[in-house]
């Protein structure tokens, strides 16, 4: 039981201080055995933020199971444990830790969240372990560049690059104003959104935040309501956002929301309920109708297998950029060769150049460059759902009606 204390007390003083180094023992055949490799996964699975961790790993699972069934790789099966960490960073912390030392881990894989998986990044280095598709677009995962980081989607600072760029060229809006959680998440789309801004002479007329895990935005409301603001960019979860519209609402004003990706469409839209207001989110894979051709879709094989292993899910952007996560773990094991090993499946990720991993969708990665998609995609709320945005001119009508 001291031991166990100790344990706790020695990973809180650490998630507080980044300068703590914790060794880690260094083993470039650990997680990997004779018919299997296996992996940790430490994400949200319960908590405000659960969708997105379950969808996220449920989306994975799809694929590997698929995999496996069909003789692993290189005759092994590929396998993750996956722990609970409620989008809590010391709880993140702890469970990486476990997964490294006690568990014995390839690999890291499918983190959810800036404030979480920034947490890590001293363990991810001070192991030399890969840690490979996260479901956030934090820059602090980019800059500075790590061997060990392997991003799939975009940055928070390409989406809201583009979305100022939407908001002041096609859409004719300069007024700007910024709701953000006031976290690493939060900061990150915040400064995303005032680099962009500058690059056209402008600044947020407000900012207003709420805390991680509070449904209290009255903070946010006030210093937000009386700027004017034509538009409000929202970086935070889907419980405090629409209360903050809620509440804007009751006050009589109208701006056009939007909101990055982290969001999850399917989850938000289904907490909806607004007529008129404009609500426009960006994506990072793309976005797909339910009622798509399935042999043309990007997503089919995503649908496809997740009806399959996962009947009870329905299919979600959030879904299928984790089933993207494993596609692309999956192509770098098969690289590697029998002799796996991590280094070799970092170069392996390197070595991969527009690999096609949908119909149409590619990644590409290099020595210095572990991000493998760029494109960034937009869509807004209609009839219930988030459909893809084809027209900006038309919406450019609705903005000035």
């Amino acid at each position: 039981m001291k031991k166990i204390l100790f344990l706790i007390l020695l990973l809180l003083l650490y998630a507080c201080d980044s300068t703590v180094s914790i060794e880690v023992e260094e083993n470039e055949n650990a997680g990997i055995y004779a018919d299997k490799v296996v992996l940790g996964s430490s994400l949200a699975l319960e908590g405000h933020a659960s969708y997105l961790g379950t969808q996220t790993l449920h989306g994975a699972l799809a694929y590997l199971s698929y995999v496996n069934a069909n003789g692993g790789v290189h005759g092994r099966t590929v396998e993750v444990v996956a722990y609970d960490d409620s989008y809590d960073p010391p709880k993140c912390l702890i469970n990486t830790q476990k997964l490294i030392i006690e568990d014995k881990i390839f690999a890291l894989f499918c983190y959810v969240g800036t404030p979480t998986t920034v947490e890590v990044l001293p363990l991810v280095t001070d192991a030399r372990i890969p840690l490979l598709g996260m479901f956030t677009g934090a820059d602090a995962l980019r800059k500075p560049f790590s061997r060990y980081v392997i991003n799939i989607r975009p940055s928070y600072y390409q989406e809201t690059r583009e979305a100022v760029r939407h908001m002041v060229e096609d859409l004719g809006i300069k007024k700007i104003a910024v709701f953000y959680q006031y976290d690493a998440f939060g900061f990150d789309g915040l400064t995303g959104t005032e680099l962009a801004m500058k690059d056209y002479g402008l600044e947020p007329v407000a900012r207003g935040s709420y805390t991680r895990g509070s449904l209290d935005v009255s903070e946010g409301v006030a210093r937000i309501k009386d700027s004017g603001a034509e538009a409000v960019f929202m970086i935070g979860t889907s419980g405090p956002c629409i209360k903050f519209m809620n509440s804007l609402q009751r006050e009589g004003i109208s701006p056009v929301y939007y909101t990055v990706s982290f969001m999850g469409a399917r989850e938000f839209a289904r907490k909806l309920n607004f007529q008129d207001e404009l609500i426009i989110m960006s994506q990072v894979v793309p976005p797909f109708a339910d009622d798509n051709d399935l042999a043309e879709s990007e997503a089919s094989d995503y649908i496809r297998l997740l009806d399959k292993y996962y009947p009870e899910d329905s299919p979600s952007l959030v879904g299928l950029e984790g089933f993207f996560n494993a596609r692309i773990l999956v192509e770098g094991l098969q690289r590697s060769g029998r002799e796996l090993s991590r280094n070799g499946f970092i170069k392996a990720i390197e070595s991969m150049n527009k690999y096609e991993i949908a119909p149409g969708v590619t990644v590409s990665y290099g020595a210095m460059d572990h991000q493998g998609m760029d494109k960034v995609y937009f869509t807004r709320f209609r009839n219930g759902k988030f459909e893809l945005i084809s027209d900006w001119g038309l919406l450019k009508q609705r903005v000035t009606k």
